[in-house]
């Protein structure tokens, strides 16, 4: 058989199996906003779940875990990412790291919620709470966080960390005035996509954050009252978490419907993230590089 035939069939399989999972990922994803567009509007979005069919509490609570998450998560997966492309990139201690990095990985998201639970909630006596649940999704998101700020730091060519050392220059003001900047696009990719994926986690927070949602005071900035929005030692069900329990509990003749938005609304904040991972990596790579 001719090659260019053979090379043009290989091709046209390729695109067909591409065609084939994408179609099958719209299908997937169009059929569940299909259920639960209808329910899905302004009063659904800021009606709390005690006055009617909304899920405002547990939007707010995902997007206030969320942002804990991240400001816990965030400096320690920099520094480790620092420490294992730089520092020590060829020592047996940064081998060891990286090993362990990957198997936590790997790991169940209800094995970190277990671990959670045991030394958080009862270990610690922290409670089913927001801090709870934060930490554990802290150990959820620092490997897939690290991985992602370790390559994008490792993209940088180590020509510019030679010449800023070669020119007099310590090797620390270097990697944050020249290596960091040119790594931003991909540690930014990193972060949003790490951010969706914590948004999507029900797993881990239904054995730390709790399966509650107390009715929320959001005129009250006292962190310390236990009806404050900011409140951090206060039970939080996510959006995730409403789906699971509203899926097994059947609370209500409503359940379904409200479940059905429910997905709707963590099915595009999810997109949001991907597509605003993309628009501020190619914003940050434009400005470093016009």
């Amino acid at each position: 058989m001719n090659r260019y035939l053979i090379d043009r069939i290989c091709r046209w399989l390729i695109y067909a199996v591409v065609a084939t999972v994408v179609a099958l990922i719209l299908l997937f994803v169009g059929f569940l906003i299909a259920k639960g567009w209808s329910t899905v509007n302004w009063q659904f979005l800021t009606t709390a779940s005690d006055d009617g069919l909304g899920i405002r509490d547990q939007l707010f609570n995902s997007l206030y875990l969320l942002i804990l998450t991240l400001i816990l998560s965030c400096p320690i997966a920099l520094g480790s990412a620092i420490a294992l492309t730089i520092y020590g990139e060829k020592s047996r201690f940064a081998s060891v790291a990286k090993m362990a990095i990957q198997a936590l990985s790997s790991l169940p998201s209800i094995i970190i919620g277990l671990f959670g639970f045991l030394l958080l909630v009862l270990k610690f006596k922290i409670g089913f709470s927001v801090l709870s649940g934060a930490i554990a999704l802290t150990f959820f998101n620092l490997p897939i966080l690290t991985q992602s700020m370790s390559l994008a730091i490792a993209t940088v060519p180590s020509s510019r960390l030679d010449a800023g050392i070669s020119l007099g220059v310590s090797q620390w003001h270097t990697i944050i005035k020249v290596v960091l900047p040119e790594a931003i696009p991909g540690m930014i990719s990193g972060i949003v996509l790490s951010a969706g994926r914590v948004f999507g986690e029900a797993a881990a927070l239904i054995y730390t954050a709790g399966q509650s949602a107390p009715k929320l005071n959001y005129g009250n900035w006292n962190i310390f009252d236990s009806n404050s929005f900011l409140n951090p030692l206060r039970p939080a069900e996510t959006l995730a978490v409403h789906i699971w329990k509203l899926n097994t509990e059947s609370i209500g003749p409503d359940a379904e419907v409200i479940s059905q938005g429910t997905i709707v609304v963590l099915i595009l904040t999810i997109v949001a993230f991907n597509f605003l991972a993309r628009q501020l990596a190619h914003h940050w790579q434009h400005k470093i590089y016009r």
